[in-house]
């Protein structure tokens, strides 16, 4: 049965992982359906936008894709403190980005949102040829850990707006005036009046 206005909803979240994981690819897959073989390191951080709707919650996703590179790692908790939700990628070719990513997801435990949405996210599903982590290590560990799995390819695009989707779907779920990272906004029709419950810092 339809509600009489429409509940919108925007969301901070962050990419976290090693240099070369392909963090900026998968954003870029799904913000503007592009994919670059040779894409540039971030450098610090880079920010894009992008707007999911879900029936009647329609979700706009603040997105800050990090750099992985060490030295800019001291900057990462300018980007996840008070983040919604967060995505933590490593390459299925690469056994020292899971380890990797297994860092990243016990800092982001010790200091990020408690209530945080987290993805564990295995990129370039394409390399299937050259995989080092199986899949079942990635679902183990994510189970372990609260988090949902899903494993990805930028450069074919699997995968890709489903993982946006779930985030946005498990978001939609979670909307109690607690959730740090959100701002809510119900819009009823033939009314612009707008209730902000939820705080972003």
């Amino acid at each position: 049965m339809a509600r009489n206005g429409i509940t919108n909803m925007q969301a901070k979240l962050v990419l976290v992982g090693d240099m070369g994981t392909g963090k900026t690819s998968i954003v870029l897959r799904f913000v503007k359906g592009q994919y670059f073989d040779c894409q540039e390191s971030t450098i610090g951080a880079a920010f894009f936008s992008q707007t999911i709707s879900l029936n009647e919650v329609t979700i706009k996703f603040d997105i800050w894709d990090t750099a992985g590179q060490e030295r800019y790692h001291s900057l990462a908790p300018m980007y996840y403190r008070g983040a919604a939700a967060a995505i933590v990628v490593y390459d299925i070719s690469s056994d020292d980005s899971f380890t990797r990513a297994k860092k990243w997801v016990e800092e982001l435990q010790r200091q990020g949102n408690p209530y945080m949405v987290m993805a564990l996210v295995a990129n370039k599903a394409d390399l299937e040829t050259n995989r080092k982590v199986l899949a079942e290590e990635g679902e183990q560990y994510a189970e372990e850990n609260d988090m949902f799995f899903i494993e990805t390819s930028a450069k074919t695009s699997q995968n890709v707006n489903e993982l946006f989707y779930e985030i946005a779907k498990r978001l939609s779920k979670t909307r109690p005036t607690r959730i740090t990272g959100m701002h809510l906004h119900n819009e009823r029709e033939n009314n612009s009046r707008r209730l902000f419950c939820c705080s972003s810092t």
